[in-house]
């Protein structure tokens, strides 16, 4: 059973920042692309960033040059710096994360979502 603990989140004011972090546990052979997707009230889930497991990033252009996705050391857990925050940046935000469990087997998770909530 694979499990991911999302922590971090929260209220904010504009400008300021938040961080985010997703921990993957339980049995799996290894972890391949971890991600973070949001989504505001009334609206669909999109994507925030991902980052591969040799590093490359993707950010949606409305959070470019002001989130940072990264894994730590060990790769299970992926974290999302967000600065600069905006209104427009308030919703709920939830881990993704492909995780092999074994050979030849690829599965996707989601996190249970954390609220961001931005005042301007």
């Amino acid at each position: 059973q694979v499990q991911l603990t999302e922590s971090g989140g929260g209220s904010a004011q504009a400008g300021e920042s938040l961080k985010l972090s997703c921990a993957v546990s339980g049995s799996l052979l290894s972890i391949g692309t971890m991600g973070w997707y949001r989504q505001a009230p009334g609206k669909e889930r999109e994507l925030a960033a991902t980052i591969t497991n040799g590093g490359t990033t993707k950010y949606a252009d409305s959070v470019k040059g002001r989130f940072t996705i990264s894994r730590d050391i060990g790769g299970n857990t992926v974290l999302l710096q967000m600065d600069s925050l905006k209104a427009e940046d308030t919703g709920v935000y939830y881990c993704n994360v492909y995780v092999n469990i074994t050979y030849g087997i690829l599965r996707n998770y989601w996190g249970q979502g954390t609220q961001v909530t931005v005042s301007s």
